[in-house]
């Protein structure tokens, strides 16, 4: 059987070079094959004599709207009409390779600013082809030819349409360093677009991982190991086979799988497997344990994130601690993988975040070369991070080898929040000093949390013993204390780890910006006025989007009865965000809030629409870890199953949300992850100025708020 380490999962794709050819599509079931007929100049793009033009795009598409984003970045330079373009999903190629990760993969916000430039290039290109074909047929000089709405026009008044060039076209030169155009002269760029998929998500013919069949597929369920590495004790195998339509039975080192006809036989047949597991010393893991082992690295913190002046002289006056528990991801859409293993060949359909390394990682499984694996990205309900990892689609992989069969597993939600892939659980203590002033003097931070790093396989902690994404957000904070000290303790209490949304951010963020403002009560100080007046001056976008959220909010002004405002900042993945939160008090200690203000500078935007509609979803998924989002352990097991004890928050617990872009000239910053930092210390600090009680631990306990 074929096995690899969820440790080892990327170095296997990184040597991994061969291109596979075909592709099947989400949103279009067009062939994928260039015809003689088409303009191709490159990998992101085709034109037909019809005037039509496909962008091909790389990414995955996971409600971010890079589906939209790409053929923007390409059409802006090409000079098209925007009501021809029409975009489909890339096969698996180098050379759709993310520029800032070099593979094929899509996270951490970088889409459009990783694609800003090479995406652009590429319509820029295909633009001046078009124009030399045009000065070509009509024997006049290119530079006298401009383009409009997928047209060459010249002096004259005299057209062509793109679509009667592209024989012409093809023979033409490709330009090594097309002319990109300045961000003044851009009419598509910058401007509110509606999304390419949305008709299709809406008619219901868009294809998501969940949606995939092939004739002759059984589904797998999978009762899944609590841990890497655990094995199961006993399960009942005859109980599942006495379920009607089950099929298979079988064990991988990642659980007990159930093929049957059809998901509900499979999902009642590993329900009938009553899998005991060999738990050994991991069954001694509780929550408790958690905490106090986060502790133990926080005490024993000696890695050096940051290390300026000297703390020792100066006497703390302030101390505090911090704690965030793991999370789940908890994707809308269940992780799921249909995979056909035939002889030497492997296709998948999946909604992977990373098509590249899959690759690489599933030749391996199924003993088969790279070339033979055919990758079938579909569009993914939710990612978050989770759909990063390798597990789903090399479980699948194993077990239509296995069985002979072409198999769609299924994670129940139960299963996937049950067997790690979490946000790390972290703790920090804070040590502070300010003086007569009211001015900090001295910061010191220890930090003890779980290494995302060493847990990713294809990272690896650098000597200093750092791990940045444990203390990203804090260890760069944008305060100017003269004496600080940060400093790293790693903790690994057992659970696998894995990239959440913002990632260290999403706890870092709350840690300092809410230390921050106990800093500015201790000082007796305006929390907003206290900010702005540590930041260092070369901080000019965190003061601009402070500035404005504060004055999109009325920050100072009444926010009405029993109303009172939080706000927090955060720089993440190369953009800035800043919240203000309004919130009001229930007698039982329930927070209501009323609306949330941000402002965002994320540089040069590609479309409007998609950074609001970001910032709203990254407000929501963060409100609902603040106020919910724990996974917890009892005799080595999560406790947690699905959204009756993993709740997210409902429409009516929603505030209003208003989203403020501020104009910047910029390079692009991401925007699918910075959202979610600010959004718990700003209504941390809200519930504070609100009851004068402070929120140190994740989610909030209501029951610490409720009047006596």
């Amino acid at each position: 059987m074929g096995k690899i380490d969820r440790r080892e999962f990327l170095q296997v794709a990184a040597s991994a070079s061969a291109l596979t050819v075909g592709f099947s599509l989400p949103l279009s079931s067009r062939a994928a094959a260039t015809q003689s007929n088409t303009f191709a100049p490159n990998a992101w793009l085709r034109i037909t004599p019809d005037n039509k033009i496909t962008v091909i795009c790389g990414s995955a598409e996971m409600g971010q709207g890079v589906l939209t984003a790409i053929p923007m970045l390409v059409a802006e330079e090409l000079e098209a009409d925007w009501s021809l373009v029409s975009v489909e999903q890339a096969p698996v190629d180098a050379a759709y390779n993310n520029p800032m990760f070099g593979m094929q993969a899509t996270g951490g916000s970088t889409t459009v600013r990783a694609h800003w430039t090479p995406v652009r290039q590429a319509g820029a290109a295909a633009r001046e082809m078009l124009v030399a074909a045009a000065a070509k047929k009509w024997g006049l000089p290119a530079d006298k030819l401009r383009c409009e709405r997928s047209q060459v026009i010249a002096p004259g008044g005299q057209k062509i349409t793109y679509g009667a060039l592209v024989a012409l076209a093809a023979e033409q030169p490709v330009p090594e360093k097309p002319l990109l155009k300045s961000s003044a002269d851009f009419k598509i760029l910058g401007k509110p677009t509606r999304r390419l998929d949305t008709p299709a998500k809406t008619n219901g013919t868009a294809k998501f991982g969940i949606d995939a069949r092939v004739d002759g597929m059984l589904v797998a369920v999978m009762a899944r190991a609590p841990h890497a590495g655990i094995k199961p004790k006993s399960f009942n195998e005859a109980a599942a086979k006495a379920i009607k339509g089950v099929r298979q039975v079988i064990a991988i080192d990642s659980g007990v799988a159930v093929l049957a006809d059809g998901y509900w036989a499979a999902k009642k047949g590993r329900d009938a497997l009553a899998v005991v597991w060999e738990m050994g010393d991991k069954a001694s893991l509780d929550s408790a344990k958690v905490s106090t082992m986060l502790a133990e690295g926080a005490s024993k913190a000696s890695a050096m994130a940051l290390e300026k002046g000297s703390i020792k002289d100066v006497a703390a006056t302030l101390k505090a601690e911090y704690e965030v528990p793991y999370l789940a991801h908890a994707c809308m859409e269940p992780l799921n993988c249909l995979a056909w293993v035939k002889g030497d060949e492997v296709e998948i359909w999946a909604g992977t975040q990373s098509q590249g390394p899959a690759q690489g990682i599933l030749a391996q499984v199924a003993s088969a070369t790279p070339a033979k694996v055919k990758i079938n990205t579909m569009l993914l309900g939710g990612g978050f991070g989770r759909r990063f990892a390798p597990d789903f689609t090399i479980d699948a992989v194993l077990l239509s080898k296995l069985s002979g069969r072409p198999v769609k597993l299924v994670y129940a939600r139960e299963d996937d929040m049950a067997a790690g892939f979490y946000r790390p659980a972290s703790l920090v203590r804070f040590e502070a000093a300010l003086d007569g002033a009211g001015t900090p003097t001295m910061l010191r931070a220890d930090v003890g949390s779980p290494s995302i790093m060493a847990a990713s396989g294809f990272m690896q902690i650098p000597p200093n013993g750092v791990d940045s994404m444990a203390v990203e957000g804090l260890a760069d904070h944008p305060y100017q204390i003269a004496n600080q000290r940060i400093a790293y303790g790693r903790a690994e209490p057992g659970p696998q780890v894995w990239f959440w949304r913002s990632v260290g951010h999403s706890q870092n963020c709350f840690f300092i910006e809410s230390f921050i403002d106990e800093m500015a009560a201790a000082a007796k100080q305006d929390p907003l006025a206290f900010r702005l007046k540590m930041l260092d001056p070369k901080h000019t976008r965190h003061r601009g989007v402070l500035e404005l959220a504060a004055a999109k909010a009325g920050w100072g002004k009444p926010a009405g009865p029993g109303v009172h405002r939080g706000i927090a900042v955060a720089e993440a993945f190369g953009s800035y965000v800043a919240e203000v939160v309004e919130v009001s008090m229930a007698d039982d200690g329930t927070p209501k809030l009323h609306r949330v203000v941000a402002a965002v500078d994320c540089g040069l935007t590609a479309n409007p629409q998609t950074i609001t509609r970001q910032i709203e979803s990254a407000i929501c998924y963060a409100l609902s870890a603040a106020l919910y989002g724990k996974i917890t352990f009892a005799g080595g097991k999560v406790e947690q199953g699905n959204f009756h004890d993993y709740p997210v928050v409902r429409m009516s617990e929603m505030p209003k949300i208003d989203v403020h872009i501020v104009p910047s000239k910029a390079d692009p910053g991401g925007i699918g992850e910075p959202g979610t930092p600010p959004l718990a210390p700003a209504l941390a600090n809200a519930i504070f100025a609100a009851t004068g009680k402070r929120i140190r631990k994740l989610p909030i306990d209501t029951g610490l708020l409720k009047k006596a």
